[in-house]
């Protein structure tokens, strides 16, 4: 038999050979070495230590997995992969449970101080130019179902499976970008309301926001965030609000002072119109714009003419226009500034609302419940940093693929990452090239994006048979 020369390369096959990619440019970058540096987790090391699982975790995340058991059939079971990411094996999920279950809330704070330093070195968020326009971020919480058992389970509200035990997702979300400034983790039965302040505090420290900066940055919500107390504390602090007073009683109230009502071209059952008159109970001055609508046919029990709604807001119908690039002379037409108002309110819905989908399509956020409220905070993070992960990658590649600026999180993860190839790696195990599917769609649009943004790297990407 003959001898394998020393240079012969080693091919393996991948069925996650763009996700292969992406983890290079990660490494090239050292995207993930604040983690490396500031997570400790106490837990004693046999073969791989507890950074490299949590590590493990976050690239199955991004390999499709809803569950973390699925590291043995997503990662574990794809070298190619592994050595992609700088992994030279992959531990058992059993083993990487373990090392969840082993997290304390001090490893929790050490991972949120570790995402910020990624976040303030990756995201656009962070490099906002504040004086040609203002930041807008959303604010929003979504329900986690999980069992009774469960450390901080509570019943409440959890969206589509109704009121049933669980916790509550708490979001940030830059609304310009796309990306999730934090996201953090509570019981079960606490609501916006509540977690307003803490989540404010927190975003503050992950942008640097001092009093100027407040100033010029929009916090946009609902009205689970709407009391007199919320909206008066985020005014105090200087901050810009966009978003809808708590209590319909009021908006009712407030409807008796509008004299000019207009109606919603997008939904025509709605009128809107602006409460005038100066009313108390605010720090600063609020506009209110008023919101009514007849009730459904399914609501015949109501006695009511309307529903009612009160948007509150601080910006000046100039911002309103600029946020929502329409032309200059539209300040000129009354109705469609108040028409803006409203329309600004509305594409919250296309923000935090779709990207809390995008997180539970794509990457599972809902199907991951650890017992121990610290294990699930962490893997709540991770699940933060591959959204991220994911819309950084959409921005790197979509410049050369410009289709791939349309996928949401689920498509990249389905469509883009699943891309099979094959990887070769030297003697060393070193990669060398990567042989993308010839039969995958767009596939040398995607090969020479891939090109482009490893070309600091001397991985060459191929399109082939594989």
């Amino acid at each position: 038999m003959k001898k394998r020369h020393a240079t012969a390369r080693q091919p393996y096959y991948s069925p996650r050979a763009v996700l292969a990619a992406i983890g290079l440019q990660m490494q090239a970058m050292g995207l993930l070495e604040p983690i490396q540096e500031q997570v400790h987790i106490k837990q004693k090391r046999l073969k791989y230590s507890p950074v490299e699982k949590l590590t493990d975790v976050l690239i199955t995340i991004l390999g499709g997995a809803q569950g973390i058991s699925e590291i043995n059939t997503r990662l574990r079971s794809d070298p190619a992969l592994q050595r992609a990411f700088g992994r030279t094996g992959c531990a058992e999920q059993s083993v990487v449970q373990e090392t969840l279950d082993a997290c304390t809330p001090n490893n929790v704070a050490q991972m949120m101080q570790a995402l910020n330093h990624i976040f303030q070195r990756q995201s656009l968020t962070s490099r906002h130019d504040f004086s040609t326009r203002m930041l807008l971020l959303d604010i929003d919480m979504s329900g986690l179902p999980c069992g009774k058992q469960q450390e901080e389970a509570a019943k409440g509200y959890q969206g589509e499976s109704g009121i049933r035990w669980g916790r509550q997702l708490g979001r940030v979300l830059a609304a310009q970008y796309e990306e999730v400034v934090i996201d953090r983790l509570y019981p079960g039965n606490i609501y916006l309301i509540r977690a307003l302040q803490p989540l404010i505090q927190d975003l503050e420290v992950t942008l640097a926001l001092d009093e100027d900066l407040r100033k010029r940055t929009i916090i946009r919500m609902d009205a689970g965030g709407g009391s007199v107390d919320g909206i008066n504390w985020l005014l105090e602090r200087g901050y810009q609000i966009h978003g809808k007073d708590i209590s319909p009683a009021r908006a009712e109230n407030f409807a008796q002072a509008v004299t000019h009502w207009i109606s919603d071209p997008k939904h025509p059952h709605r009128q809107m119109g602006w409460a005038e008159g100066l009313i108390d109970g605010y720090v600063r001055p609020v506009k209110r714009l008023i919101l009514r609508w007849p009730p459904m046919k399914y609501e015949k029990w109501k006695k009511k003419p309307f529903h009612y709604a009160c948007l509150l807001s601080t910006l000046e119908p100039q911002e309103v226009i600029r946020q929502l690039n329409l032309p200059l002379h539209t300040i000129n037409n009354p109705d469609a500034v108040t028409l803006a108002y409203s329309t600004l309110y509305d594409q919250r819905g296309g923000t935090v609302e779709v990207e809390f989908k995008e997180s539970k399509q794509g990457i599972g956020i809902h199907k991951r419940s650890k017992k121990r409220f610290a294990a699930q905070q962490m893997v709540v993070l991770l699940g933060s940093l591959a959204h991220n992960i994911l819309v950084w990658s959409r921005r790197w590649l979509s410049a050369d693929a410009p289709r791939l600026a349309k996928y949401g999180a689920l498509r990249m993860v389905r469509d883009l990452f699943h891309i099979n190839g094959l990887l070769e790696f030297g003697p060393g195990g070193a990669l060398l090239r990567i042989t993308l599917n010839q039969a995958a769609p767009h596939v040398r649009e995607i090969a020479l994006a891939l090109t482009k943004l490893i070309s600091g790297t001397e991985v060459e990407i191929k399109v082939g048979v594989t």
